[in-house]
């Protein structure tokens, strides 16, 4: 059974009525914490928090276009094992199909979480947020929400929208017990509450919202978003591609890379507990730095960086879920949520599998196929 709500906004509000809606599941005998974008008193920014208290909900801001960190990483943390109780966790669609994927990388567990999903409005380089906020923050999230709901996707107010949020196919969850829709609603009127599984099914009828039906307009607003973003992707990949194509092109590439290794810290599904870059395998001798030099007169400093994002990419291509965090992570800006997205893209194409897609699906290269690559291998 597929519960149907909404909640009514008052003074078009939807921040109020979203805080107001966690505190009614917190206070939830089956729920003993909630997971949710909050705004820090100590500084006007955006950053998950685990609560327990509902009294302490009055600065939830999931709609805040901030996104410091994918969350996924933390909601692995709370379920890796049992914690002895369960928690509710509000994340972006790209944050929840990252923990699926995690899941299926035995490195969380589904039974002890509430997965609840706001269609996602997008968000901000991490750099852009806190000109945009300014000192009020509450107010800026309402002035953007109105502003994406008016169709405003890609710039505001001088602040450019990140390139993965820009290029991304999925702004509203399959994968959530509870979706909380925006798109396609009255702004400021009211918001659409719905259950995508039997535990959201079970919270929503202990909440007791007044019930609704889902309006044509929705499923509109979201195919024609989703077609604006698929058109930006499109175009995103050719460029990557042109600007990629070649060992050369590579170099460049990631000529600016220091080796701070800050995407792969960032990257949710890149969940290795020892990196082999970190190891004494590239901690080379300093004899060896000279002998290089020494073949071709000069060598950049430091090494490795290209054999690096190679083999991240090798690694990473069949999970990238394409939240950007990589790129938001790199002092020096290189362009890495387009090449990312452009690999894994095909990758996940080859293998007819797309990352966070669904909990029944086994990532690539994890199970035998028969009838797989049956061109390669040469078998009849």
């Amino acid at each position: 059974m597929t519960i149907t709500a909404k909640i009514d906004l008052r003074e078009q509000n939807p921040l109020e009525a979203l805080q107001q809606f966690f505190a009614g599941i917190l206070k939830l005998e089956d729920i003993a914490a909630i997971l949710v974008p909050q705004r820090l008193p100590t500084k006007n920014t955006v950053m998950p928090t685990l609560v327990t208290d509902a009294s302490f909900l009055g600065s939830a801001d999931p709609l805040a276009p901030a996104f410091m960190m994918n969350a996924a990483r933390i909601a692995s943390r709370l379920t890796r094992k049992p914690m002895g109780g369960k928690v509710a966790a509000v994340l972006r669609p790209c944050e929840i199909r990252a923990f699926i994927e995690l899941v299926k990388l035995k490195q969380a567990l589904r039974e002890d979480i509430l997965l609840i999903s706001v269609d996602c409005l997008g968000a901000f380089q991490n750099k852009a947020y806190s000109k945009f906020a300014g000192q009020n923050g509450p107010e800026s999230t309402i002035r953007f929400y109105k502003n994406v709901m008016g169709g405003n996707i890609t710039e505001m107010e001088g602040a450019e929208f990140a390139t993965a949020c820009k290029a991304c196919e999925y702004p509203v969850s399959e994968n959530a017990d509870i979706q909380i829709g925006l798109y396609g609603m009255k702004t400021g009127e009211s918001i659409l509450v719905k259950s995508q599984t039997e535990a959201g099914d079970h919270i929503l009828k202990l909440l007791n919202l007044p019930d609704t039906n889902e309006p044509p307009a929705r499923q509109d607003a979201i195919n024609t978003l989703i077609s604006q973003r698929t058109s930006y992707r499109d175009e995103m990949f050719a460029k990557t591609r042109e600007n990629s194509d070649s060992l050369d092109k590579m170099t460049a590439y990631f000529s600016n890379c220091v080796n701070c290794y800050n995407c792969r810290v960032a990257c949710p599904v890149c969940y290795c507990r020892e990196c082999v870059f970190v190891t004494d395998v590239f901690n080379h001798d300093p004899y060896q730095y000279l002998q290089w030099a020494a073949r071709k007169g000069i060598i950049k400093m430091p090494t490795d960086t290209l054999f690096y994002h190679i083999t991240r990419l090798a690694h990473m291509s069949t999970a990238c879920v394409g939240c950007g965090q990589c790129s938001n992570a790199c002092p020096n800006d290189i362009p890495l949520t387009e090449l990312f997205r452009t690999i894994a893209h095909k990758t996940q194409k080859i293998f007819e599998y797309e990352a966070g897609r669904s909990l029944d699906e086994k990532p690539p290269l994890s199970e035998f196929r028969e009838d797989e690559f049956k061109e390669v291998v040469g078998i009849d």
